[in-house]
């Protein structure tokens, strides 16, 4: 699976100069920075904060949403709708080191990764609909996962929110690599063998935009995620919600 996608990454790039796409003639860029915090749903693993950069530019050929960024190489974009399919690279802020936990002694690291794929959007007025397939580019969980999130934008007084829900369909390897426990682990610890399959993760969130200046606004984020049921009994959690939000200053300006 990820031998396909990446081939299909580097075909769609050789072609990606021949899409209909066309980049808007006035450019609008934000950038900002702020504190991510996400929770830990592992026995004894302390929730974290770390500073984050914050980008969201989309020109119709490139775009970067926060920490994920791709290349258009098949779409259309219009007044009151767009589409388009893209290459696409993000983050996964995910795992545990057993040092930092007295309850994961004799348990493997479970580590960060960077996921790339293909992504389907579509946009009309204020909805939207992305669809991904993605897979481990760095071999840590060395697996795949595809991802929908629906979403839609108000305004309610000087505030602006962006909920949506995210439904993720993880396969087994990759449920098995986050939260299992192989048969090695379970000789070195008081773990029994667990190999969940694969599942499900449901997640809702909202992007919170409060404006200072006409280029200044404070941007919230809060998401909750609930790990696959396949996964709810996997003797290393202690939680299956996963809790994280942003806190920013942004600024936003045109070109």
């Amino acid at each position: 699976m990820k031998h396909l996608i990446l081939a299909a990454l580097f075909f769609f790039t050789l072609h990606a100069q021949d899409s209909n796409l066309e980049p808007d003639k006035k450019q609008k860029f934000t950038i900002g920075l702020g504190a991510y915090a996400q929770s830990q749903p592992y026995k004894g693993v302390d929730s974290f904060v770390v500073p984050s950069p914050v980008f969201f530019f989309d020109n119709g050929l490139f775009y970067i949403r926060w920490s994920r960024a791709g290349i258009y190489f098949l779409g259309d974009k219009q007044e009151n709708y767009s589409w388009g399919f893209s290459l696409t690279v993000q983050p996964r802020v995910f795992g545990y080191n057993p040092e930092n936990s007295q309850e994961l002694q004799g348990m493997d690291e479970r580590e960060t990764t960077f996921e790339g794929g293909l992504a389907f959007s579509a946009l009309h007025n204020k909805s939207y609909i992305e669809i991904m397939l993605l897979t481990d580019v760095l071999n840590r969980h060395d697996s795949w996962l595809i991802k929908t999130e629906v979403g839609d934008e108000f305004e309610l007084g000087h505030f602006t929110f962006y909920p949506s829900l995210i439904v993720s369909y993880q396969s087994a390897d990759f449920v098995n690599y986050y939260y299992g426990v192989t048969q090695r682990e379970a000789s070195k610890t008081s773990f029994n063998l667990y190999e969940p399959g694969a599942g499900f993760q449901v997640g809702a969130q909202t992007y919170i935009e409060h404006p200072i200046t006409d280029e200044l606004s404070l941007l919230l984020n809060m998401r909750a995620d609930s790990i696959p049921y396949s996964a709810r009994n996997s003797p290393i959690l202690e939680s299956s919600v996963i809790y994280s939000g942003l806190a920013s200053l942004i600024y936003t300006f045109t070109y």
